[in-house]
C-alpha cells in the first residue's frame, strides 16, 4: 500500500531547513550573549568580584522583564526594531531578531544558576594564588560551571523549537508555518501529524545529545 502526501516533500524540507536556521543562530546569538550576561550577574553579586548592587539590580529588572513577557506578546511588540534590524517583518531572518531576544535572557538565567553553584573555596584558593579575575572566570567558574551551562543550553535549545513552531503564527516560516498554513487553515490532519512527530523528532534528538555531553563534561 502506497502513502500518498498532500503537499509535496520539498516543502518538509524547506521548513525542517527554515527552522533548523531559526533554532542554530538564534541559539548561538544566546549562548554568545548569555554566558557574558550570567557572569556579569554573578561578579556583580553581593560578595562578587564587582560587588555593584545597582548594576546587578539594573541587569535583573531587564532579565527578568524579558523573561516575564510571553514570546507572542515579544514578537509582536519587537515588530519595529525587527523591521529596523532585518528590514522586513516576516521570514526567517525576522523570526530571528525575537527568537534571539527571549532565548538570551532565559539561558543567561540558567547559566547565572550554574556558575553560583560553582564551589567558594576554589574561588578563594584563586584568589590567594594572585589570580587575576579574569583567569578566575576563564579558568574556575567557566570549566566548573560548565556541566550546567551545557544543560542549561539544552534546555534553551529545546525551548526554541517550540518558539520558532509559534513564530510561525506571524508568517515566521518553518515547521509552525507549514503546520498552520497547511494543517490548520487548509483543516489537513497529515500535515499536522508529520510536523508534530519532526518536532517532537527534534526535541528528543536535541536533549538525548545535551544529555549526553553534559555525562561526558562530569566524566572527565
Amino acid at each position: 500500500m502506497s502513502f500518498n502526501l498532500s503537499i509535496p516533500s520539498e516543502r518538509y524540507w524547506q521548513a525542517l531547513i527554515d527552522t533548523f536556521t531559526m533554532v542554530g543562530v538564534s541559539g548561538a546569538i544566546a549562548f554568545l550573549a548569555g554566558i557574558p550576561l550570567a557572569v556579569l550577574l554573578i561578579v556583580t553579586a553581593p560578595g562578587g568580584f564587582l560587588d555593584s548592587p545597582k548594576i546587578n539590580r539594573g541587569v535583573g529588572s531587564i532579565v527578568n522583564g524579558f523573561r516575564a513577557t510571553p514570546f507572542i506578546v515579544l514578537l509582536v511588540a519587537l515588530i519595529p526594531f525587527t523591521r529596523l534590524v532585518t528590514g522586513t517583518t516576516i521570514g526567517v531572518w525576522a523570526a530571528i531578531v525575537p527568537l534571539a531576544i527571549s532565548a538570551t535572557p532565559f539561558f543567561a538565567r540558567i547559566a547565572e544558576v550554574s556558575l553560583r553553584e560553582v564551589d567558594p573555596g576554589l574561588i578563594e584558593a584563586a584568589q590567594a594564588m594572585g589570580c587575576k579575575k579574569w583567569h578566575i572566570i576563564r579558568h574556575v567558574y567557566i570549566p566548573e560551571a560548565l556541566p550546567g551551562i551545557v544543560g542549561g543550553f539544552t534546555i534553551t535549545l529545546v525551548a526554541l523549537i517550540s518558539s520558532s513552531a509559534m513564530a510561525g503564527a506571524v508568517g515566521a516560516g518553518g515547521l509552525g508555518d507549514l503546520a498552520i498554513r497547511y494543517g490548520y487553515q487548509r483543516f489537513d490532519t497529515q500535515v499536522m501529524l508529520i510536523v508534530i512527530a519532526v518536532l517532537i523528532a527534534l526535541v528528543t534528538i536535541v536533549q538525548c545529545s545535551g544529555d549526553w555531553y553534559v555525562r561526558c563534561l562530569r566524566n572527565r
